[in-house]
């Protein structure tokens, strides 16, 4: 077992976790921040195929065998020397990206999906997961008038998809009641960081000094 500590953040997109782990980010000096897909050479080489925007003939299995590739690499390069090394790994998305975008918003099936990526992280999971709660249409609109942000190809996704999305959430936070803990995330970007900091705290003092 490593002596780091592993926390993940997720939410629809236009929630403001990328906004929110970057302000967490600089609250501890050694914390590794990093992402999904992504975070180190391969996995963004196969993160671009997946958020290309001319890529919209991409098969969902096709889309969930991608993120659970990019996923291990990830994980095997970067995330666990880390958190063998005693550090706080902060990362934007993981696996319950995957259930809720693929599992559940593309009907591939959550179960399905995590089989695929238990291959890929071993049954390597979280100690807290971060979920940004808010309604489609309003994260629809925040990423509307974010002219700096990336718009990928799931962004162009219509609002039912999005819907969809929203409800996978929810559907895992019932499910992992002690991993997940869900934020309001439609109120000031402050509010949010101030309860964030605080499940962050609380995690990190379980473990012991940081």
């Amino acid at each position: 077992m490593s002596s780091g500590t592993f926390i993940t953040f997720e939410g629809p997109d236009g929630a403001g976790k990328t906004t929110i782990i970057n302000m967490v980010a600089k609250q501890f000096a050694d914390a590794l921040l990093t992402r999904e897909p992504g975070g180190i050479d391969i996995a963004e080489q196969i993160r671009s195929v997946i958020l290309d925007k001319g890529n919209t003939a991409m098969d969902s299995r096709t889309e969930a065998l991608l993120y659970a590739a990019a996923r291990r690499q990830h994980l095997i390069e970067k995330v666990k020397p880390a958190l063998d090394n005693g550090r706080v790994v902060l990362c934007d998305r993981f696996v319950d990206s995957s259930l809720a975008y693929q599992g559940y918003a593309r009907g591939l099936g959550m179960d399905e999906v995590y089989t695929i990526n238990q291959f890929a992280i071993e049954d390597f999971m979280p100690e807290l997961t971060i979920y940004f709660d808010i309604e489609p249409e309003l994260g629809l609109k925040r990423i509307n008038k974010n002219k700096g942000r990336e718009i990928n190809r799931l962004d162009l996704e219509d609002l039912e998809f999005h819907q969809r999305v929203r409800e996978g959430y929810h559907l895992l936070v019932e499910r992992f009641p002690n991993r997940i803990v869900r934020i309001d995330a439609s109120g000031t970007v402050d509010e949010v960081f101030r309860k964030t900091i605080k499940l962050v705290e609380a995690k990190l003092a379980e473990k012991g000094p940081f």
